[in-house]
């Protein structure tokens, strides 16, 4: 029998498979309940044979003729219907099914940073529709309050009205998945809902990426990694005789093992130039559904005004096989799709461009510092030279893998902490906005940074 426990503020785990109860120990509370660790580790071997294959995908089709459904001008709910219509989805019926957003931050729908609310919530409604068990879930970056988040974009309020379980998937304990095709990832911590639901869905927001060139249902995937394990994938060292980033031959890495059954791209408000964060929300009333989220993933690139194959992880995933990415071997529906396609402004090949006499030195940080930083530099860069009055130029500092520092750099977030003796340290992981201001106003203690 299957059983489930409810979490608190709101969020149900666990659901899926047996659960079992501590005993209360003498003259205290009892204590929370406990899934069989043999259990978890019974359906991670399930659920790893052939784990996300295309040949184990009963939504895909034959892999040499994948098709892509576009939806567009309808709003974000109709869109989803509509390009989620010709999916079969029969195969659904009786199975549980995980939505996995893009709610890694506390956003509001419609910003670009998040995905919209209307989208989850028509793939809510198009799978319960076809008889299958739905719950949404998320593993946010570190520092966000997921329950914040989910409220901030309108998720909470979408599920309550429907009754569909709010998952936070970092509150159990991760499951440990080998990666036998990893070139520099060998074993994730994946959050252990994702082994257990049948299905996994990808709904992501169509978004230009700094450090990845573009973030859509592949790169989301990242999402289902447990806590702060996802901030290892920034860290990696550079690959001897490669030119690739071992970020981006991570993600593929991560794609060898955890490819999601759909992937529905939410492109009703994207994201251009600083994505995944601080850059400027392009509307463009579209969604893009296919069973091979590789496959999506390119259809959604060209909306955007660029290509898969200038995505490295994209173009690295394909050639390993995990995914179609040339247009001229999918059938996208409709056939005038590209009549939508709307260019976005790419990432700027360097932050300096961006924010002159600025120059951030970025070594292995994560979207977090990232993240942090750019929206700081986007309110304050007018400022932040009321500080330093005899200067030209200033160094910023983020990420873990810097040798050294110039002196007087303001070194941003726990990574940097090893070079605090070079200039202005910032603590925190990551830290915020509030706490870069006051460590500017307490090493100036003359200078009304202010709010506006």
């Amino acid at each position: 029998m299957l059983a489930r426990r409810a979490c608190c503020s709101g969020f149900q785990a666990g659901l899926g498979l047996p659960i079992r109860a501590t005993p209360p120990r003498q003259g205290g509370p009892r204590r929370p309940l406990q899934r069989s660790h043999v259990a978890i580790e019974r359906r991670r071997a399930e659920c790893y044979k052939g784990f996300m294959k295309p040949a184990g995908n009963p939504l895909l089709g034959s892999p040499a003729h994948v098709p892509v459904y576009v939806a567009q001008g309808d709003g974000p709910y109709a869109n989803t219907r509509r390009a989620l219509e010709p999916v079969g989805l029969l195969p659904v019926r009786g199975k549980r099914v995980l939505l996995k957003p893009n709610v890694g931050r506390v956003a509001s729908g419609g910003s670009g940073i998040v995905t919209h609310s209307e989208v989850v919530a028509a793939a809510i409604d198009a799978f319960r529709e076809a008889g299958a068990e739905v719950a949404v879930g998320e593993s946010p970056i570190v520092g966000v309050d997921l329950q914040e988040a989910f409220a901030a974009a309108g998720l909470a309020l979408v599920a309550a009205e429907r009754g569909c379980p709010l998952v936070d998937m970092d509150r159990r304990h991760f499951v440990a998945v080998p990666v036998p095709e990893g070139q520099v990832i060998h074993e994730l911590k994946v959050c252990p809902e994702v082994l257990e639901f049948d299905f996994l869905v990808s709904i992501p927001v169509m978004k230009m990426h700094m450090h990845t060139g573009a973030s859509l249902a592949v790169k989301n995937m990242k999402g289902c990694l447990w806590r702060r394990s996802k901030v290892e994938l920034h860290m990696l060292p550079a690959i001897e005789a490669s030119e690739d980033k071992p970020l981006d031959v991570a993600i593929a890495d991560v794609a060898s093992v955890l490819r999601p059954h759909l992937a529905i791209v939410d492109g009703t408000v994207g994201m251009e130039g600083l994505g995944p964060s601080a850059g400027r929300a392009r509307p463009l009333d579209a969604v893009v559904v296919s069973a091979d989220a590789f496959a999506a993933d390119a259809v959604a690139c060209r909306l955007m005004g660029t290509a898969a194959e200038s995505i490295p992880h994209l173009r690295l995933g394909a050639e390993r096989g995990y995914g179609l990415i040339d247009l001229g071997r999918l059938a996208v529906t409709p056939d005038h799709w590209r009549d939508f396609v709307s260019p976005f402004a790419p990432p700027p090949a360097s932050l300096a461009i961006e924010f002159p006499n600025i120059t951030v030195l970025d070594r292995n940080s994560c979207s977090a510092c990232q993240s942090t930083l750019l929206l700081f530099l986007t309110r304050y860069r007018e400022r932040i030279f009321d500080y330093f009055p005899s200067r030209q130029t200033l160094d910023i500092a983020i990420g873990k893998g810097h040798a050294d520092l110039p002196e007087g750099a303001l070194l941003v977030g726990n990574c940097t902490s090893p070079h605090c003796g070079r200039g202005i340290f910032v603590p925190g992981c990551p830290p915020v906005g509030s706490q870069i201001l006051d460590a500017l106003s307490a090493s100036s203690p003359g200078v009304n940074w202010g709010q506006s």
